[in-house]
């Protein structure tokens, strides 16, 4: 039998990893999960303009994956407390001028 700090030790990074997992910054889908957090927050959202910014191959994949983000907002959508939505606004300003 394993000794109880042993066995956190083999089990930390596992969960770190269970925590930390997401969209990875700069991704296509990082990029369509903050524009459909922006519309849950109740913010002004630039969805053409960060479109546009998206290089040409790229944009069909926002596309769809923007629609899946837009339906599971939809039917859960999550409130969005004030330090997530200055966030969130930080990164669309950031998405919008890219």
């Amino acid at each position: 039998m394993l000794r109880k700090p042993l066995l956190a030790t083999l089990l930390l990074p596992g969960l770190a990893a269970c925590t930390a997992a997401g969209p990875v910054p700069g991704s296509v889908e990082y990029t369509a999960a903050t524009v459909s957090r922006g519309y849950d927050c109740g913010l002004r959202v630039d969805r053409g303009g960060i479109v546009a910014r998206l290089r040409p191959q790229e944009r069909a994949a926002f596309t769809a994956v923007n629609a899946r983000y837009a339906v599971k907002s939809y039917n859960a959508p999550h409130a969005c407390g004030t330090a997530e939505r200055e966030r969130v606004q930080g990164e669309l300003a950031a998405l919008s001028r890219r």
